[in-house]
C-alpha cells in the first residue's frame, strides 16, 4: 500500500441478518427440493433454476436491523467528529435486500436528524457537487456500491470515515481495511448491543497459531479498549491505545509486522504483551 497511514475508517457491520442468518438448504435434500418447487411453481422463477441438485438460501434484510445499524453509525460519527458515513451495498443488483438497506439508511439520515447536523446526500451529488449546498459541520451520509468501494478504499483512502454495511459486505470490507494497516492481527472489533457488548478481534480464531506463542495479540488488546470505551472508561481506552502505538513505534512487534519492517525487533506474543504493559505503566 502506498499510503497506509491514511487508513482511518470505522466499519459498522449489521451482524444478525443477511446470508449469515444461516437459512439455507443443502443440494439434494428434500428440503431443498421443496423450496425449489415453491420458488418455481408459486413464485415463477423457473427460468433461473438449473436442472439437477441445487443449494438454496435466503437473504433476510429488515427495516429494523438496517435502520438500527445506520443510526448507530451516524451517532458515532457525530459523537466522534467524523465527517462522513458511507452506506455500502450492492443495491443495483439486489434491489429488495441490499437496495432497501440503502433506502432505509438514507431515510434515517433524512428524517431523524436536523438538516444542519446530518446531510443526506442525493444520488446526483457526484455529478452536480457545485449545485448541492452541504451544511457546514454536518455529517454527510452517502451511498456507494460494494464492488466500487473495494477500489475506493485503496485508491482514495482518506475520503472515507465511517462505513455502514449489511453483514456480508461488512465481513469483506472490514478485512480489506485491516489489510491496509498491516493485517488482521491489529484490527479490533466488537459486537455492540443496547446494554451488552462482546469485544473480539476482527479475524476470529487462528487455530494454526495456537500454542506457538507467535500470534499478534494487538487486535485482542484493542478490542478490550473498545469494551472499556463502551463501559464509559474513555481514559483507560485511550491509555491502552497509546501504549500499543508506542510499542509498535518502538519496533517491538510480532512476526507478522516484523517481516514488513526493516527496523523491527521480532518478539513472541508474550513478550509483545509485556512490552505493552510496560508502556501502559510508563504512560499512566
Amino acid at each position: 500500500m502506498k499510503a497506509p497511514e491514511e487508513m482511518d475508517m470505522v466499519t459498522f457491520r449489521e451482524n444478525t441478518e443477511d446470508v449469515y442468518a444461516g437459512i439455507e438448504w443443502e443440494a439434494g435434500t428434500d428440503e431443498a427440493e421443496q423450496v425449489r418447487d415453491f420458488v418455481e411453481d408459486e413464485m415463477g422463477f423457473d427460468d433461473v433454476m438449473h436442472d439437477g441438485p441445487i443449494g438454496l438460501g435466503l437473504k433476510p434484510i429488515s427495516e429494523k436491523g438496517s435502520k438500527r445499524l445506520v443510526r448507530e453509525a451516524i451517532d458515532y460519527a457525530i459523537e466522534n467528529d467524523r465527517d462522513k458515513v458511507t452506506l455500502v451495498h450492492k443495491g443495483n443488483i439486489m434491489k429488495f435486500t441490499e437496495g432497501q438497506f440503502g433506502d432505509w439508511g438514507m431515510e434515517v439520515a433524512d428524517e431523524e436528524y436536523p438538516d444542519d447536523e446530518v446531510f443526506a446526500a442525493p444520488d446526483s451529488l457526484w455529478e452536480e457537487q457545485d449545485e448541492v449546498d452541504i451544511p457546514e459541520d454536518a455529517v454527510m451520509v452517502e451511498e456507494r456500491l460494494a464492488d466500487a468501494m473495494l477500489q475506493w478504499m485503496q485508491l482514495r483512502t482518506d475520503e472515507f470515515d465511517v462505513l455502514a454495511m449489511p453483514n456480508l459486505n461488512g465481513d469483506y470490507l472490514s478485512d480489506a481495511a485491516g489489510a491496509q494497516i498491516g493485517g488482521l492481527g491489529i484490527a479490533p472489533g466488537a459486537n455492540f448491543g443496547h446494554g451488552r457488548v462482546l469485544a473480539e478481534p476482527v479475524h476470529g480464531s487462528s487455530p494454526k497459531n495456537a500454542g506457538l506463542n507467535k500470534a499478534n495479540p494487538t487486535a485482542l488488546i484493542l478490542s478490550g479498549r473498545l469494551m472499556f470505551e463502551y463501559l464509559g472508561w474513555e481514559d483507560t481506552g485511550q491509555l491502552i491505545r497509546d501504549a500499543v502505538e508506542k510499542t509498535i513505534d518502538e519496533g517491538t512487534v510480532t512476526y507478522d509486522l516484523a517481516r514488513q519492517r526493516e527496523d523491527a525487533e521480532k518478539v513472541s506474543t508474550t513478550e509483545y504483551a509485556e512490552a505493552v504493559v510496560e508502556n501502559i505503566e510508563k504512560l499512566a
